[in-house]
């Protein structure tokens, strides 16, 4: 007898990650700074590397070990950090990572200034999302408007039409104050009327 299918039902269903999406994107920006650190760290080593071959004209790279990492994050601007990823919503994570590593192809930084710049770019990123959220509010706000009330906002603009006063003097001013004025044409019922106010 085969003990293959008992074994099969004795085999743990898969399980779900129980860490809320918050939490994955601050892992996942967070490891992206370390990474993005550790590389332009060695970047300057090597950098360093070239420049004291090129001085002194003999390369010890082979004998040189790997150093570990001198650069770390002090603990008060790692949790200000965090607390920035935190706000970011899981659909800007891969985006806000593009971004940085953008910048950091283009600018090539010192170690110490990765964290500024990481954070820039998440500063932008929270920028991009209040727009955004912005943006939705007002399309929710229109959206739930009653149709007829487009109509009535175009008329009511239109009916704040106010008689056109210049403070601009011209030639034909004195003409214009000695003729009496035309009579007002017979009043429409539908249209209010507008009189400019004679200045005596």
């Amino acid at each position: 007898m085969s003990l293959l299918p008992w074994l099969r039902w004795i085999e743990a269903p898969p399980r779900l990650s129980s860490r809320s999406p918050a939490e994955m994107v601050l892992e996942t920006l967070m490891m992206e700074l370390a990474g993005q650190m550790r590389e332009a760290e060695r970047q300057q080593r090597e950098r360093s590397s070239a420049v004291r071959k090129i001085c002194t004209g003999v390369d010890y790279s082979w004998l040189a070990r790997t150093s570990p990492p001198t650069y770390d994050l002090s603990p008060g601007e790692r949790l200000q950090l965090e607390d920035v990823c935190a706000k970011i919503h899981p659909s800007y994570c891969g985006p806000a990572i593009l971004r940085f590593r953008q910048l950091m192809a283009e600018q090539e930084p010192e170690v110490q200034e990765v964290s500024r710049l990481f954070r820039s770019v998440l500063q932008e990123v929270l920028e991009t999302m209040k727009q955004e959220e912005e943006a939705h509010k007002l399309t929710r706000q229109w959206s739930r408007r009653p149709r007829g009330s487009l109509a009535l906002a175009a008329f009511k603009a239109r009916a704040r039409i106010s008689p056109f006063a210049s403070d601009i003097r011209t030639i034909s001013e004195d003409v214009e104050r000695d003729t009496p004025p035309p009579p007002p044409p017979p009043r429409t019922w539908s249209v209010p009327e507008f009189r400019a106010l004679q200045e005596d």
